[in-house]
């Protein structure tokens, strides 16, 4: 028993797994382990970064950084985006055994992204005055938002090729390296928010300079890293070719993937906008039930990733058998974490409630205790819908994944406006499951009736 878990500790540690042969869900999971933690990690570290700023500088502070926030997610999503496309092709190319063309796939996406990063930078840095006001930032922020989101800007540079870099590295199966590249950079950066946030007095400004440093070291990292240890990605001077085909399916894909990605936060703001007019009880419970949400969504999206690399790989392998074993096994995995969730969430609904809200708010405490109560057994769909999700991103039918999504945020928006008034903020969490369901519904749909044509000569293109 002992040499089994050792065995299994030293594969999850590998930085590479050929999803094409070998036991599929020992896959998945050793994939999904490194992305949970990250993922756990970065939320951590964005709490850890809002109290350091709430108390050292202030509300106003605190205020003029989240005024940012909307306008840094959709730069992270045209990133992340790109990264995905790059990913996806990439472990098609692993799969089929294609190696010189990962090379290729690399550069051309690499030399891509620094063009299109630098076109961002300067957009943004000559008009981020006119972006905080066409999103009504408050006169007495203004100043302190403006400089905070133009050093964002700056930063955007490596976060741009961070992306790129880790999404290539979890192309060919390795998502344990940029998570501990990630790790790095969230130390980093909170103990440089203490020593130029706290220590130097430098306020936003040194907020935003924290965040740059730690993440130009992400890139410096990853940039040594796949020099010295990842030989596909490694590409030298005859190497720096931009491949117009290559570069054609990475932006299509990455098009799609960043407007799905959006649907989502676009639809959570008329959702937010919806629980704003029940007053402040409401919002701040709501905001508890965000910040479970967030978390106990976190495994279901890694699996996902995962089916999604080991659907590529196989793919591109044209194991098409492999491919729908994939999605089973991921699926089988994801009902495993649904009981442990739903039972964790309803076992500790009040506890956690009571730590998220001021000591004084029993009505603040009970609304989020309630939601929480039904948000539990909907997180089922999380883990159902996710694993599809996956597979069809590893097809390339980034069109389905995006056409779903905006059904699912478009049914859950409506059931809230028709709903809150007489269910208060537990409406979302109805809506939430109506959603899904019907997203679950439709992505199943096509993947029973698409499955049949796999292997086929009109699902290569």
């Amino acid at each position: 028993m002992a040499f089994g878990v050792h065995k299994s500790i030293i594969y999850i540690m590998r930085t590479d797994y050929d999803m094409t042969k070998g036991s599929i869900t020992r896959h998945i999971i050793a994939y999904a382990i490194p992305m949970i933690l990250g993922n756990i990690l970065q939320l951590t570290y964005n709490a850890v970064d809002s109290m350091i700023i709430s108390k050292f500088i202030g509300e106003n502070a605190l205020a003029a950084v989240s005024t940012s926030n909307p306008v840094m997610t959709i730069m992270i999503l045209g990133a992340s985006g790109v990264g995905m496309g790059a990913s996806i092709i990439i472990s098609r190319l692993y799969g089929a055994d294609e190696k010189d063309k990962i090379k290729r796939e690399f550069s051309t996406t690499a030399i891509f992204g620094l063009f299109f990063s630098l076109l961002v930078f300067i957009a943004g840095f000559i008009f981020s005055g006119a972006i905080l006001k066409l999103i009504n930032t408050p006169d007495e922020v203004f100043g302190e938002a403006l400089v905070y989101l133009r050093i964002m800007f700056v930063g955007f540079l490596f976060t741009f090729q961070y992306n790129i870099m880790s999404n290539c590295l979890r192309g060919i199966g390795d998502s344990r390296s940029p998570v501990i590249f990630l790790g790095i950079s969230c130390v980093i950066n909170v103990c440089l928010d203490m020593l130029f946030v706290a220590l130097m007095g430098m306020g936003v400004e040194g907020a935003g300079l924290a965040t740059v440093i730690a993440e130009a070291i992400s890139v410096i990292l990853s940039m040594i890293y796949i020099y010295y240890k990842v030989p596909l990605l490694k590409f030298g001077r005859k190497d720096y070719v931009v491949d117009k085909e290559l570069l054609k399916k990475t932006v299509s894909f990455g098009f799609l993937t960043a407007l799905q990605q959006a649907a989502q936060p676009i639809g959570k703001l008329f959702i937010q906008g919806a629980i704003n007019a029940q007053g402040t009880t409401a919002i701040g419970a709501f905001n508890v039930v965000c910040r479970v949400d967030d978390f106990a969504c976190i495994p279901a999206q890694s699996i996902g990733s995962g089916i999604m690399t080991g659907t590529a790989q196989n793919r591109g392998a044209g194991n098409f058998d492999r491919v729908n074993r994939t999605l089973r096994q991921g699926f089988i995995i994801g009902l495993f974490y649904f009981p442990l969730i739903c039972s964790v969430t309803l076992l500790f609904r009040l506890p956690i409630a009571r730590a998220l809200t001021p000591k004084e708010s029993t009505a603040m405490i009970a609304m989020a205790v309630a939601a929480l109560g039904v948000k539990a057994w909907v997180f089922s769909l999380a883990t159902v819908v996710n694993a599809v999700q996956g597979h069809f991103r590893g097809m390339g039918k980034m069109n389905i994944v995006l056409i779903s999504t905006i059904i699912q945020i478009s049914i859950r928006t409506i059931v809230v406006y028709l709903m809150v008034d007489k269910l208060g903020i537990v409406a979302e969490a109805y809506g939430t499951f109506i959603g899904w369901a019907a997203q679950t519904v439709f992505e199943y749909g096509l993947y029973f009736y698409l499955r049949r044509g796999y292997g086929k000569k009109n699902v290569t293109a």
